[in-house]
């Protein structure tokens, strides 16, 4: 058993984006996945970008955003929606709403997302 507690959960923030780092490989043991809860802020985007050698899984939690697909399409992305990307496929989302919009991300294997942070990538 684990228990991650809110002290070793660490936040990256970068162009009203904060994500949320509930279990990555900075406080967690576990090597299958990363989870982390996203929160985008009106008019904030997490640009289109891909991860090889994971997948990921988005649950919408809050609000209703754009998804940045690849060759420049979108798709509405809104609360209880669920959506999947396979390894390598593009992906991003765009708040182009009003309020705020949380999703929670659910990676396999886990990823380091702090250089996306750190380059500007979020």
């Amino acid at each position: 058993m684990e228990l991650i507690q809110n002290d070793r959960i660490k936040a990256l923030r970068k162009g009203g984006v904060c994500s949320q780092q509930l279990l990555s490989p900075e406080n967690s043991a576990s090597k299958r996945v990363t989870i982390t809860r996203v929160t985008v802020q009106p008019g904030a985007r997490n640009s289109r970008h891909q991860h090889r050698s994971s997948e990921q899984i988005w649950i919408a939690l809050e609000g209703k955003s754009l998804l940045l697909l690849a060759d420049t399409q979108v798709a509405p992305f809104c609360v209880g929606d669920v959506v999947r990307f396979e390894d390598g496929e593009i992906h991003g989302l765009h708040n182009d709403s009003e309020g705020q919009f949380v999703y929670l991300a659910v990676t396999s294997p886990p990823i380091d997302f702090r250089p996306a942070y750190e380059q500007g990538n979020a």
